[in-house]
């Protein structure tokens, strides 16, 4: 008995079905509801369950599996009750189910396509509802092994009460389910959208985008041409497809060239063609309008002009020379063609190549000075070198120290000198200066050496401190002599990745340029330029005397004179400041005035005022050092352009003023440097030396950069001198405006 009273006697009787699935079983039971005039009771009409499939099934299709098992439970019931069939609803947990019952857009795959069909089939859309997974007594039988479904019988036999007594009616409009990410749900077919391909041919000319210079184009059009009329006329020599030489015949390759030249002009100028066909005047938009052009026998557009009388004279060709746009593939090949037959010469030679062999581009000029910016060979003769925006003076120019505290230093030379005197005449040696700027004060110091080795330098070097005191900072190029002794001395150069190491015993860091950067050593270069003058008028007057090491010791020591007193800023007219600030008057704290002797003063007073005078003089000079000196050096006198930074993988060309432009390697950026401003001005470059991957490291200045230019071409060997793979300082640049060298080698200058 399903209810306390007869289903006869209700007078309204619906019938509820319920489904869910697990991992491990399918579920469905099917309750009854009659309606009385007093109450609502329910009552258990029947229930089944399996076991789920082992593997192959996903949740969405248990889901399904299950929805299909409560129709058939249905179709059961109704079979052995005399009941509506309209008084019937079915209840899911999964709106993945709803959905796929509720669909009428998309399709299905075999599997779920069937089970809806049966599912609709039993029952209708609007018959299924959804009910949470909490009032689904569907769960229990689905979630419950077999020894535990005793303490979960009531909950199964009695079904769910308050869910059913709140559920609308069945005479309420139900609800439509849509589907629950149908793109994504790898059970639906994928919408296959019709559209209509219209067959459009594209333009013969096209296809002669596929090559890459006038001759292969012509060479390969003709040969083409020639296979055909062998299929169509074939000979005894020429039949089907094979290879021969006659299509080479100079007869055949201007049948080519009329032929592309033809293809192109009825593709771009085919509105011209057809005015001049009809015989009617071209539009005054026509880009060809003010050519005045005609068609010749073979239908070529050539230009009309006013030299129809010169033909005889200068031939067809430069009377009515055929008329090409400028915006086209052939275009680019033929001023790509000349150029090269020119030698790679500017545009005004491959315009005049042009018009010689009769052809009149519209706008030549514009396509003539595109296709040579982006020429490869052009920039490899041609290009400029690069240059960044001259950077901020580093830290030990502009902040003042002790004298010879931040020194700049390098080697110039040599000079023949006489060693002894022997029976046969003299011997002669050879003799090096190194020179110690003070990057401060702008004060010099110079030392003879013997040769250029390491062993020399450093006892220079001791020399140098031993008289002028120690030395925090050294600035200089990457000469082998330099390289050495930082290796002799045991010094860390300071670079990118180690900064701050400083030698434990002798507190000196040493800094290096990179290599073919001479404008960043700016600062002692200069002073090599001086030294050399005034030297070279001492040489003059010691011309009649043997120059020996003892002289040009004593020249040198006179020049280091000279040099310290000059004047370091603009000399002032103001007769209220008669002395002139110089590197001396703080080296020396001397003046005219400490000349004169003091006489009428206590011995203890000359200690004092000598202690003030000495520190009087100090402060003068840094206070007109600051206030005159460091204001000359604001200006940037060139590289006032911020350029756009180098990036890894452009193609450089590195400069090497040891061989012929021709033979400078190409290389390839690997590393960049940004400076403290974010502006790179050193980079590493890779070149192949000996078929073997080489890496350097350079400054913008020698480098040839082209973000235009093609990496078709192997890179070329080259013989340049090679640097230590390692960053370098890059903010050393100088704003002397006398330093202008480019292609300085960063080793000993003779």
């Amino acid at each position: 008995m399903y209810l306390p009273a007869s289903l006869t006697q209700s007078s309204d009787v619906e019938f509820h079905v319920f489904c869910d699935s697990s991992e491990k079983a399918i579920a469905s039971v099917a309750y009854v509801k009659a309606t009385d005039s007093q109450n609502s009771p329910i009552g258990f009409v029947m229930g089944k369950a399996k076991v789920a499939p082992q593997s192959g099934h996903t949740i969405p299709r248990l889901e399904l599996c299950s929805a299909v098992l409560a129709t058939e439970l249905w179709q059961l019931i109704s079979k052995h009750l005399v009941v509506d069939l309209k008084k019937v609803s079915f209840y899911t947990d999964s709106k993945v189910v709803l959905g796929y019952i509720n669909n009428e857009t998309r399709r299905f795959y075999t599997y779920v396509s069937n089970r809806v069909e049966r599912i609709r089939h039993v029952s209708e859309p609007s018959q299924w509802h959804f009910v949470p997974s909490e009032s689904n007594p569907a769960d229990v039988a689905t979630r419950c092994a077999l020894e535990d479904f005793n303490g979960n019988e009531e909950a199964w036999l009695r079904g769910p009460a308050d869910f059913l007594q709140n559920q609308k009616p069945l005479a309420a409009p139900a609800v439509i389910f849509p589907m629950v990410v149908p793109d994504e749900d790898c059970e639906v077919r994928p919408v296959v959208r019709r559209t209509e391909v219209k067959d459009v041919h594209p333009p013969l000319s096209s296809r002669f985008e596929k090559f890459s210079s006038w001759n292969a184009l012509v060479s390969s059009l003709t040969m083409l041409r020639h296979l055909c009329q062998s299929f169509h006329s074939p000979t005894d020599c020429c039949k089907g497809w094979h290879q021969c030489s006659r299509y080479h015949h100079h007869v055949a390759l201007i049948a080519t060239e009329t032929f592309i030249i033809k293809t192109v002009q009825h593709e771009t100028f085919a509105a011209e063609i057809q005015c001049l066909r009809k015989g009617s005047a071209l539009p005054k938009t026509s880009p060809v309008a003010s050519l005045s052009p005609v068609l010749d026998e073979e239908g070529l557009l050539r230009v009309g002009g006013r030299l129809d009388r010169a033909k005889d004279t200068v031939g067809l060709q430069s009377a009515h020379p055929v008329i090409l746009p400028r915006k086209h593939h052939v275009s680019n090949l033929l001023v790509q063609h000349y150029h090269k037959k020119v030698k790679h010469q500017g545009r005004h030679f491959t315009e005049g190549a042009l018009r010689s062999n009769g052809f009149w581009i519209v706008g030549a000029k514009r396509l003539v000075a595109s296709v040579i910016h982006q020429c490869f060979q052009c920039r490899r003769l041609r290009g400029k070198p690069a240059h960044q925006h001259m950077a901020s003076l580093p830290a030990d120019r502009v902040t003042p120290s002790g004298p010879f505290s931040h020194v700049g230093v390098d080697v110039f030379g040599p000079w023949s000198i006489v060693a002894r005197k022997t029976r046969g005449g003299l011997a002669s040696a050879k003799r090096w200066a190194v020179v110690f700027v003070c990057m401060a004060i702008r004060a010099i110091h110079i030392e003879v050496i013997e040769d250029m080795s390491s062993s020399s330098f450093v006892n220079a070097l001791r020399r140098f401190i031993a008289l002028r005191g120690p030395v925090t900072e050294l600035r200089s190029d990457r000469g082998t002599n330099f390289v050495g002794a930082a290796g002799e001395l045991g010094i860390n150069s300071e670079f990118v990745e180690d900064v701050n190491k400083h030698l434990t015993q002798s507190r000196i860091t040493w800094k290096f340029n990179p290599p073919h950067a001479s404008h960043m050593g700016g600062s002692w270069e200069r002073m090599i330029g001086t030294v050399r003058r005034i030297l070279d008028s001492m040489l003059q007057d010691q011309r009649r005397k043997a120059l020996t090491h003892e002289i040009l010791c004593t020249l040198m020591a006179e020049v280091c004179a000279i040099v310290n007193a000059r004047p370091i800023t603009p000399i002032s007219h103001d007769p209220d400041s008669p002395f002139v600030l110089t590197p001396s008057m703080l080296l020396n704290l001397k003046c005219e005035r400490d000349q004169v002797p003091l006489d009428s003063v206590d011995i203890k007073d000359i200690y004092k005022s000598q202690w003030r005078h000495v520190q009087h003089l100090s402060n003068v000079f840094w206070k007109r050092w600051k206030e005159e000196y460091l204001q000359s050096l604001q200006q940037r006198r060139k590289w006032q352009n911020v350029q756009m930074n180098v990036e890894e993988g452009s193609l450089v060309l590195l400069q090497d003023p040891g061989t012929h432009r021709n033979d400078w390697p190409i290389g390839v950026v690997v590393r960049t440097f940004p400076s403290d401003d974010s502006l790179v001005r050193s980079v590493e470059i890779r070149v192949m030396k000996d078929k073997k991957p080489v890496t350097y490291m350079a400054d913008l200045s020698v480098l040839t950069l082209d973000s235009f230019l093609d990496c078709s071409e192997e890179v070329v060997p080259g013989t340049v001198e090679e640097a230590v793979s390692v960053p370098a300082e890059t903010d050393q640049t100088d704003q002397e405006p006398e330093r202008t060298e480019t292609y300085i080698h960063p080793r000993v200058r003779h």
